[in-house]
């Protein structure tokens, strides 16, 4: 059976409650309050099975002190039921709800004239035409227009029918996108225990799964489901849904919320839009604080304009009517991806002054500019996410990205797709040379045109390292990041390094990096020194001289001596345990070779014993054995070594 909600519009006392009740048997007001007062203050619900079809109602208040829970309702229906009273026709509220509507972008829906029992023919027929005429050029334009009683009937079975052939129109929900539903009510059932309800606008969801909570950060697990009262196992995109959570706290979960996947997405306090100010609303100034309503939530934001102020004004300002890309600044935290859709509401008078669509939700901070951005460039990243197709918005994100590339999983927070969206921008841009990848698992991707400024400037800076230091092998990749990209993802050197190593480029010993061209060239004595410390320190065994010392006795100049001793380390010849402290790699080599012997007899050993076993004095047992235990010969165990 296809599921399709139906959300109710319309101003106060206009019979909206009364229809619904009408239409399925269900009285959609819940509150002690609201059937005293004969009016609608929160959001009710009710279900209606039509052949082929179940009709989830979300029936919303009309007065105008609760528009903000007719906003948390409204969010994520399929079709509106456009409620206009015969003996008012169009009233405040009737016009408020329409805009919203369309600044939701809401696509489909029906009008019912309720009360037609207490006019006369001709007046309903004008009613008729006064909507006609509001609703020309908007989603509502053509829609079925249907005159009904709640009181005598009237109507109703008319109204089934059209609203029958409208969710014919509905497309059939994706249930493959990713799990996300805004709470829209949270209370404690007798019995079952802590229970949150929405609107399943996207993946679905099974019993025993783990969701998380935003902004809250919680995880919980899901011990039942229900979809318009009914236990199931599954509940997918598009359905009314009562999730019951383990492990919640009385309280702790409220409207605004979000329920979704683990590890999947990052609340957030800021979002750039795209924003249609309403030809009834006043002139919007930069640093506004207003109401910003998105899914179930309701936040307090600031307006950050990113429009120049006209020429005859100083004051950065977006007048009636306009359209225009726009940051909001939020006073707390929320779940809010791409393309959900927002409503703006003054903070006083509390009227409704525009909405849009959220482009951008700066989320995760990895894929944030280290400086702020000038507003032009901002709007021109914010064009291509408005109007750009996935291989034009990641190409930006990366390009604005830091660490000069992305990651598959911030990519997903940041925009919402699939793994497989992701990876399908990812192919096209490489196949026409725009991108690397840098990593298949998890998803690591770099813009070609930075890998390649990054070879040519790598190349550049080792040539003229080369230049000015003839007899040093080259730089290390620590020192050569740190001068070029200190800000670069350790993934992206490696891949510049390795590309430029397959064109043979460089070279590359261990953590040195070098051109493939470049070789020292000794002297003949700088060559005889070379042989002359190499000697020394061979013959020295274990006990070796100082540095200091052996340097001392060469007969060039201190600098060049050091730069042939760091050649002889660089080349494995020697190994420095201290800047004081050189040893010959022989020498260590027979040490190993001295404690496989011993190891035949005990896999332990004491500072005294190595120093019998090696003829060295406690100066240079202590920095050998902790050598040892670095290169995992000996692991320390109290004032023992453990022979690996």
């Amino acid at each position: 059976m296809k599921n399709v909600i139906v959300g109710t519009a319309g101003h106060i006392d206009h019979g909206k409650s009364a229809l619904v009740r009408a239409l399925t048997g269900t009285d959609p007001d819940r509150l002690e309050e609201e059937k005293r007062r004969g009016i609608t203050i929160d959001i009710g619900f009710a279900t209606l099975d039509l052949p082929s079809y179940r009709l989830g109602f979300v029936d919303v208040p009309g007065h105008e002190r609760f528009v903000k829970n007719m906003l948390a309702g409204i969010g994520g229906i399929d079709l509106v039921l456009f409620v206009v009273a015969a003996d008012e026709s169009i009233q405040p509220q009737t016009r408020e709800h329409f805009d919203i509507c369309r600044l939701l972008e809401v696509p489909r829906g029906i009008v019912a004239v309720t009360k037609a029992d207490l006019v006369e023919p001709e007046l309903l027929g004008l009613v008729k035409l006064e909507i006609e005429e509001f609703v020309a050029g908007s989603f509502l334009q053509g829609a079925p227009i249907v005159a009904v009683s709640s009181r005598t009937g009237e109507g109703i079975e008319q109204l089934k029918e059209e609203l029958r052939k409208v969710a014919e129109q509905v497309p059939a929900k994706d249930s493959s996108h990713h799990f996300r539903l805004p709470i829209d009510r949270s209370f404690v059932m007798k019995g079952f225990g802590p229970v949150v309800t929405g609107t399943l606008v996207s993946g679905m969801i099974r019993k025993e799964a783990e969701v998380e909570v935003h902004p809250l950060g919680k995880r919980f697990r899901v011990r039942g489901i229900q979809v318009h009262n009914q236990p199931v196992e599954v509940a997918s995109a598009g359905q009314r849904t009562a999730l019951n959570l383990a492990g919640v706290e009385v309280g702790e979960l409220a409207r605004g919320m979000t329920l979704t996947e683990p590890d999947r997405f990052q609340p957030t306090k800021q979002v750039d839009c795209l924003l249609h100010l309403l030809p009834s609303a006043p002139p919007l100034k930069n640093g506004t604080l207003v109401h910003f309503h998105s899914g179930t939530a309701e936040l307090v934001a600031k307006v950050v304009l990113l429009e120049e102020p006209a020429a005859d004004d100083t004051e950065r300002k977006l007048e009636s009517g306009q359209v225009a890309y726009v940051r909001f600044r939020l006073r707390s935290t929320a779940l809010l991806l791409p393309e959900d859709r927002f409503i703006l509401r003054q903070l006083s008078p509390v009227t409704t002054i525009g909405g849009g669509r959220i482009l951008d939700n700066w989320v995760p901070r990895r894929l944030v500019p280290t400086r702020s951005s000038s507003r032009e460039e901002a709007k021109k990243f914010l064009q291509v996410l408005d109007k750009g197709n996935r291989e034009e918005i990641l190409l930006h994100l990366l390009r604005r990205s830091p660490g000069g590339c992305v990651e598959e999983n911030d990519l997903i927070a940041h925009t919402g797709w699939l793994p497989e969206e992701c990876r399908q921008a990812a192919n096209s841009l490489q196949a026409a040379g725009k991108l690397t990848i840098l990593r298949e698992t998890p998803l690591l991707m770099a813009e070609s045109a930075l890998v390649d400024r990054m070879r040519a400037a790598a190349v550049r800076t080792l040539e003229e390292f080369h230049k000015k230091n003839p007899l040093i092998p080259g730089l290390s990749k620590e020192v050569l990041r740190s001068k070029l990209f200190p800000s670069a993802h350790p993934f992206l050197i490696e891949a510049v390094l390795k590309k430029l190593e397959e064109k043979k480029q460089i070279a590359l010993a261990g953590e040195i990096v070098r051109l493939q061209t470049h070789q020292i060239v000794l002297k003949e004595e700088e060559e005889q020194a070379k042989q002359q410390i190499a000697k020394a320190f061979e013959q020295a065994g274990l006990a070796v001289p100082s540095v200091k010392e052996v340097l001392g006795k060469l007969p060039i100049e201190r600098q060049r001596v050091e730069k042939i001793l760091r050649i002889l380390v660089q080349e494995k010849v020697l190994v420095k345990l201290s800047d004081d402290l050189v040893f010959h790699a022989e020498a260590l080599a027979k040490l190993r070779r001295l404690l496989a012997e011993y190891k035949t007899k005990s896999d332990r050993i004491t500072i005294g014993t190595f120093k019998d076993l090696t003829q060295v004095s406690r100066k240079y047992a202590i920095p050998l054995l902790e050598y040892l235990d670095r290169e995992r010969v000996t692991r320390r165990l109290g004032d023992e070594r453990i022979l690996l």
